[in-house]
């Protein structure tokens, strides 16, 4: 209520009481309107209460306003956290798609080990069975006539089994690589004519030996020996067993040296 106006309200109150005053307790009107002006002297001052009610709205304006910075901070701490977990995600996802493909070039590294251990072992075999192939196709050849024919190793076998079969000789054994080859005829027998005219027995053992890609060394031994009648065997002499050798060399020497022959 405005100061003004409530001690004109306050004043007629006094004058409304004042009438009824008059009969003779005077002392207790008295003592009442003492009290009535003591309440009207107390009226309270308004102005600490709006000073107050403006920090408490300032206060509570700011807190507002920290309220809001919070919250925004919040949001802004939220979408680096959704960031985070998408990049720790994709993080696992390709630590995930890392090891698995270690895992599988792990189980191939481990096929081609026992493959490559295979293989090894295949080769030694190989090796194996061609060392012993070669000490087998070693032939002493000591006293044999030899001659390098200008061809390479499979013409030169070609023209020798056609040489050995034109002239009556199967052969026995045979074992040729891409380097050698080694071949044991049948022995041939010819019974002797008369007593005059001896006949004679021969078995050829041939090695060829490839020294480059068109040249082919051949050797040829002879056992041959004559024979008389009764089977009774005469020794043949070292040059005509010699002349034997080179007879079948030169026959297949002629052989390659024919183009469209072999």
């Amino acid at each position: 209520m405005p100061a003004l106006v409530w001690p004109a309200l306050m004043h007629a109150s006094l004058r409304n009481l004042i009438g009824p005053c008059s009969h003779p307790s005077a002392f207790s009107c008295s003592v009442f309107i003492a009290l009535v002006l003591s309440v009207t002297a107390c009226q309270p001052d308004e102005s600490p209460l709006k000073s107050e009610n403006e920090t408490l709205h300032k206060q509570a304006d700011k807190q507002e306003s920290v309220i809001v910075s919070l919250q925004e901070g919040n949001k802004v701490m939220q979408q680096q956290i959704d960031l985070l977990s998408k990049e720790l995600r994709e993080a696992k996802q390709q630590v995930e798609r890392v090891m698995g493909e270690r895992a599988a070039l792990t189980t191939r590294l481990d096929e081609q080990e026992g493959t490559t251990r295979k293989l090894a072992v295949d080769a030694q075999r190989v090796a194996e069975k061609a060392a012993q192939l070669n000490n087998a196709m070693r032939v002493d050849d000591k006293g044999a006539a030899s001659e390098e024919v200008p061809a390479p190793l499979a013409v030169v076998a070609k023209a020798l089994e056609d040489a050995l079969s034109k002239n009556g000789y199967g052969i026995r054994a045979g074992m040729k690589t891409d380097h050698k080859a080694v071949y044991v005829t049948d022995r041939k027998i010819s019974e002797p004519a008369s007593l005059e005219v001896p006949g004679f027995r021969n078995q050829y053992v041939l090695f060829l030996q490839a020294v480059a890609a068109a040249r082919t060394r051949l050797s040829v031994k002879a056992e041959f020996e004559r024979m008389a009648q009764g089977n009774r065997i005469l020794p043949a002499g070292g040059e005509e067993v010699a002349e034997i050798e080179r007879r079948l060399i030169a026959e297949i020497s002629k052989a390659v040296s024919r183009p469209g022959k072999i």
